[in-house]
């Protein structure tokens, strides 16, 4: 009897949790790979062939290396299709935050793309950004006005950081903003690019509300610059599965929680 085929969420899980692994060793042997994650051959040069394509990892002759840590943390592609039901419950769970006649400012992580798609249903709305998606998103919806935050452009997040950022942002205001971010580790926030660390911290100065909404797999991880912690936040959304530890230390600093229920992924299964 064959075995079940998985869920894309389940295949998209493994493939994360390979390319976290040889982030981690910086060069493995594709067969401890196999070993290692309980897969075939076929599967494992499945999984790491995608994974190359992305160029989330270089793939030679029976091993595969990883790229400079900028490049592995920030593939926009990667990042916009992994865990997308658990995003998208947060994105209604942050939706319901905002209100009509409100400045709201997003940042560029793809954990609030499914936000800014119900922001486009919301009447009476100024959206600041540094995405280029997010403004691409709101375009067609009439009753938003965007204003996109220029300034250096980054291929890999498909948007706009550096000084010229900071500065706009500096001369702006925000009834709530909402970022998200690339690691966190008991309470301790990072980036692995540093414009997009000082945009983060930029963000905080403007809005009169900040809002952190962030998936589980983004905790217990850490990248090259700190750069601030949870307790600058006053809700933290993020769903069930994020770690006791993690919510302990929220609390602690003094930040507000909501925790969304996700609907799962499904099982997982070779493929």
């Amino acid at each position: 009897m064959s075995k079940t085929r998985p869920s894309d969420a389940a295949v998209e899980q493994r493939r994360q949790e390979i390319l976290d692994h040889v982030i981690a060793t910086g060069e493995v042997r594709i067969d401890d790979l196999t070993t290692r994650f309980g897969v075939s051959l076929m599967t494992m040069h499945r999984d790491l062939d995608d994974l190359a394509d992305r160029r989330l990892l270089r793939k030679l002759r029976g091993k595969v290396e990883a790229y400079p840590a900028t490049t592995m943390e920030s593939a926009a592609r990667f990042r916009d299709t992994f865990n997308q039901a658990t995003k998208d419950a947060l994105g209604e769970a942050a939706a319901a935050h905002v209100h009509s006649g409100q400045t709201v400012f997003v940042d560029d992580s793809t954990t609030l793309f499914p936000l800014v798609r119900r922001l486009g249903q919301i009447e009476d709305l100024t959206v600041i950004t540094n995405s280029l998606e997010a403004a691409r998103i709101l375009g067609p919806a009439k009753s938003v006005e965007v204003v996109l935050a220029g300034g250096r452009y980054h291929h890999e997040f498909d948007s706009c950081a550096g000084p010229d950022v900071v500065a706009f942002l500096d001369r702006t205001h925000a009834d709530i903003a909402f970022v998200s971010v690339a690691a966190v580790a008991v309470g301790r926030l990072f980036h692995p690019v540093q414009d997009y660390a000082e945009l983060k911290k930029a963000a905080l100065r403007i809005a009169d509300r900040n809002v952190l909404v962030v998936d589980n797999s983004k905790f217990g991880r850490t990248a090259t610059y700190a750069y601030g912690d949870i307790g600058d936040y006053d809700l933290l959304i993020t769903d069930e599965e994020t770690p006791t530890e993690e919510i302990e230390a929220a609390l602690t600093a003094g930040t507000a929680i909501e925790q969304v229920e996700c609907a799962p992924e499904g099982p997982e299964y070779e493929f």
